[in-house]
């Protein structure tokens, strides 16, 4: 009896806090139970922007199914859902492949005359019409807001050259800028041009990717470090290594500040097409720049040297992260696994293979795979067959 009273006596603020924690990092699980205990105080009011955040936390965590049953708990307590509750609910919908549920929320939003869908329910919208590759809806929603007197920002048209962008379809990405530009509908803006150039550059259409470079800098759009480090990406990736390094060349003339992105992209680079004097010489560079190595640059010299046959270099890739303060993860002890299998070093494979664990680093599908493969390879059944087993339980708990 002393515990129920307790629970409908708890301090306001430290309920209201503890939600709010637990929705800011994504626990929706904490935060359903939290909001349970909230709902037994007895100061315990309905807000509509509770209710929304925790409808927004659901979708995006894809429990499509929880979301719905807030929204439906809301109705129950009397409470009319606001707005941005439409919107929630609807953008859950949206985060959980449930397209037309969500555009079914904006036809009831339609019927409440203070709930009429706004510019954010729109966006909210096309958001999910992009992730979801439903092009086709778009236009439809676009003509919508026309015809409502929503106005569309740039926000919105970013969400659609970025969407368009990332599914290669250029050319409709193209014709929607054009015609943006055109209409004069909306400015763009620094993440407009890196949308874009990074689609271009990523299918190797680096005409049209130095096209468009210029024509945003004629509309007064300067690019940032995330621009200069896409070109690089983008010259790399299709060999273009002169106009790689002149990029380099210009931030540092420009007092841009390379990062690891930048000379990891250069590093990857040389190091795939065994040029590896070169990617050690900007791997040192990177280093006398004081710019920290991460695990993806050790990834990209530990792939090179076992290209290259160099299995001893990777012997002192592994003592330099030894050194460091660098923090490795499973993508790297799977390239130094797949390096020593490969190389036929069974010993220094499982070797590696312990030191992951010491590292406190969860093998994945592939670390497995990798050593199985190389297990059946050399004839030794039982290690194979024992790995085939943990693989197993490592698949059943990404299914639970």
């Amino acid at each position: 009896m002393a515990n129920a009273k307790s629970k409908r006596k708890l301090w306001p603020r430290a309920v209201l806090e503890a939600l709010d924690e637990a929705i800011a990092n994504g626990r929706w699980e904490a935060a359903l139970q939290i909001f349970a205990l909230l709902r037994n105080q007895v100061w315990y009011k309905p807000r509509s922007q509770t209710y929304a955040r925790l409808i927004a936390l659901l979708g995006k965590c894809g429990r499509g199914k929880e979301a719905k049953e807030i929204f439906h708990l809301m109705h129950s307590e009397g409470f009319k859902p606001t707005i941005d509750v439409y919107t929630s609910l609807a953008g859950a919908y949206g985060h959980v492949g449930l397209l037309d549920e969500a555009f079914q929320i904006m036809d009831e939003m339609k019927t409440v005359s203070q709930s009429r869908p706004d510019e954010y329910t729109y966006t909210v919208l096309i958001n999910a019409c992009v992730r979801l590759k439903r092009f086709d809806q778009i236009p439809r929603l676009l003509d919508e807001m026309t015809y409502v007197g929503v106005e569309s920002n740039i926000v919105t048209y970013n969400s659609i050259i970025d969407g368009y962008g990332k599914a290669g379809l250029l050319e409709d990405m193209e014709c929607f800028l054009r015609n943006m530009l055109e209409e004069a509908k909306c400015i763009p803006d620094l993440y407009t041009m890196n949308s874009v150039l990074w689609s271009f550059g990523n299918k190797g259409k680096i005409d049209e990717m130095e096209r468009w470079y210029s024509e945003f800098q004629l509309m007064g759009v300067e690019p940032d470090v995330q621009t200069l480090n896409i070109l690089i990406k983008s010259y790399g990736k299709f060999h273009a290594y002169g106009k790689m390094i002149l990029v380099l060349r210009y931030m540092n003339k420009r007092f841009f500040t390379p990062t690891a992105v930048t000379y990891n992209s250069i590093i990857e680079c040389f190091g795939r097409t065994g040029q590896i004097e070169k990617m050690e010489y900007y791997f040192r560079l990177m280093k006398i720049k004081g710019i920290k190595p991460n695990s993806r640059t050790y990834c990209s010299l530990v792939n090179s040297y076992s290209k290259a046959g160099m299995l001893s270099k990777i012997s002192g890739v592994i003592r330099q992260t030894e050194n460091s303060d660098v923090t490795l993860d499973t993508p790297f002890f799977n390239c130094v696994i797949n390096a020593f299998g490969k190389a036929g070093e069974v010993e220094i494979m499982e070797e590696m293979f312990s030191l992951m664990k010491d590292k406190c680093c969860k093998p994945d599908m592939i670390t497995f795979e990798t050593m199985i493969q190389v297990y059946d390879s050399c004839g030794e059944v039982e290690a194979a067959k024992s790995l085939r087993m943990q693989t197993k339980e490592v698949g059943n708990k990404l299914l639970e």
